[in-house]
């Protein structure tokens, strides 16, 4: 008797606890928890899945067309991204509340697959550079540019379709552009396309092999070959390919299919830019002219730009 009591007894030891009420199909017995980032810089969760520090960041520039770029990434089942721009090393607000934060606004993912996130204001911070160096030295670095006047132009109407939904005043396109005849280098926009500057201060910390210039104004027009070099650059498994992609001639650009499914990127992308005269053009590709040179010598490669 006294047998069969221990074996009883040990029989309920082993077994495990029962689910206090029926799950759905997918649903976790436990409930999501975040859990301190472990040695390796990793948020656990019982499906098997983590948050990870992006070993990919895309890192601009504005109006380069990083939003196609990172949709176009997330077609590759390893690369999981981020849902919205973070701003983590270029906000102080949030650079302020540390890597936990920074971690938690990673996308769960599978060990064996890479996290991404894009903030384009990164390319032009000087204290970005040091600070992503800090967290991993070794990261890799997506760098999407454009005609710098063609993302001037951009910029501009970014910033004139925004005032206009909040029904702001706007400045006509010439009078931020020229101040007194001459190109006012008071506008911002003109600042975030001399792309030189901005790289002299990344090349401070990241060699050139960390860093893959994706060309923004090829990327538009035939999206695969760029993508293909994108593949090659973060030694991912050949993936992409031309199913992946079907132009939209009622938007004026290419659109993504995954799996049967279409998606297109927000109406707000390829607006059409505003009217400017060819004398103020001129000026404005005469401005870059000779930072463009600078850059092309500083990533020993040209792009079709003027």
């Amino acid at each position: 008797m006294a047998a069969l009591l221990l074996g009883l007894l040990l029989f309920a030891m082993q077994s495990p606890p029962l689910p206090s009420r029926s799950l759905a199909d997918g649903e976790s017995s436990s409930p999501i928890t975040s859990l301190p980032p472990a040695d390796n810089g990793t948020t656990s969760h019982p499906n098997g899945t983590l948050q990870q520090f992006p070993q990919i960041i895309i890192i601009g520039v504005r109006k380069g067309g990083t939003r196609a770029l990172i949709e176009m990434l997330s077609l590759h089942s390893t690369v999981v991204a981020a849902q919205n721009e973070v701003h983590f090393f270029d906000w102080e607000s949030h650079f302020q509340k540390g890597l936990s934060w920074y971690l938690s606004q990673m996308p769960y993912t599978f060990p064996e697959q890479l996290t991404v996130e894009k903030t384009p204001a990164y390319f032009t911070s000087s204290k970005v550079p040091k600070r992503i160096f800090q967290m991993n030295p070794n990261i890799k670095l997506l760098l999407i540019l454009r005609d710098p006047t063609e993302r001037v132009l951009s910029d501009y109407t970014q910033v004139f379709y925004n005032r206009l939904q909040k029904h702001k005043r706007y400045q006509p396109i010439e009078s931020v552009l020229v101040k007194d005849g001459e190109i006012n280098l008071g506008y911002k926009a003109l600042n975030r396309s001399l792309y030189y500057t901005h790289m002299q201060n990344w090349l401070q910390y990241f060699p050139m092999e960390s860093i893959h210039v994706v060309d923004g104004d090829r990327l538009i027009k035939d999206p695969l070959p760029e993508m293909k070099k994108v593949e090659r650059f973060l030694k991912l498994e050949p993936q992409i390919n031309a199913s992946n992609f079907y132009f939209n001639k009622t938007k004026g650009f290419y659109c993504l299919r995954d799996h049967g499914r279409e998606r297109c990127l927000h109406d707000s992308k390829g607006r059409a830019h505003p009217h400017v005269a060819p004398a103020i053009l001129q000026k404005l590709y005469q401005f870059f002219h000779q930072p463009n040179k600078k850059f092309f010598e500083l990533v020993g490669r040209t792009f079709n730009w003027n």
